[in-house]
């Protein structure tokens, strides 16, 4: 995934509303950017830091500016969570997430369940359909990538859905993507959030598959990089 326009470098001022970052332009102005990540962000909103941003061309978005980067210890986060499906399926389009070849028809954003909506369905007439659910990583603890960074309700929902599509004669597929490439392995924070953790748990007990990529980042783009294994 290349980003539309070149990003701007910047300094994190500070993160608040949890949506909403102030962060300073090399000029010393202060700007205010839309920050697409709702999760605690451990360990990712240092004052001080430096980050990137990039312009938003929405005509309709009351910001200037997105949060996109930040870079911890010499490696650089991507901390945009409306990034990660687009990133997943230019993987899956070049072959890269082999476990998710030989469909003949990506859908996006699919009515399932109980008013849930599936990232991505696959579809091919030789074998059941593919449920993907993805999911952004940026939390990493040692050197193990972390999820979730904070209590999410809808993540366990997701988990129930995905297990009664198994149920139902379906293939379900939990897709992390570290938005990082400093992490060897993945993990579910259980002491975060241990009711997802009983959930993924549960879920991967019954037939639904999880899998984790890794991400190459730089200021130009973001792309996957190779699977990273599961620490159970």
């Amino acid at each position: 995934m290349k980003f539309s326009a070149p990003l701007q470098q910047a300094t994190l001022l500070k993160r608040y509303k949890r949506f909403l970052i102030n962060a300073k332009l090399p000029n010393g102005s202060e700007v205010i950017a839309h920050c697409a990540n709702p999760g605690s962000m451990m360990g990712l909103a240092k004052p001080g830091s430096e980050i990137w941003i990039s312009p938003n061309t929405n005509p309709k978005a009351k910001l200037d500016w997105r949060w996109e980067m930040i870079r911890v210890e010499e490696h650089l986060v991507g901390i945009n969570t409306s990034h990660t499906n687009k990133i997943a399926e230019e993987a899956l389009n070049a072959e890269k997430i082999s476990q998710l070849t030989g469909y003949d028809i990506t859908r996006r954003e699919v009515k399932y369940g109980e008013n849930s909506r599936i990232d991505l369905l696959l579809q091919d007439s030789a074998k059941p359909d593919c449920y993907v659910e993805i999911k952004s990583v940026t939390l990493r603890r040692t050197d193990c990538a972390e999820f979730p960074d904070s209590v999410t309700k809808r993540g366990v929902k997701h988990l129930v859905e995905m297990t009664n599509m198994v149920a139902h004669g379906n293939r379900a597929v939990m897709l992390y993507i570290v938005q990082r490439g400093d992490c060897a392995s993945f993990s579910i924070a259980d002491d975060i959030d241990p009711a997802y953790a009983q959930s993924f748990a549960q879920a991967t007990a019954n037939g639904v598959e999880a899998i984790c990529y890794d991400c190459n980042m730089s200021i130009d783009g973001i792309e996957i990089s190779g699977q990273i294994p599961i620490l159970r």
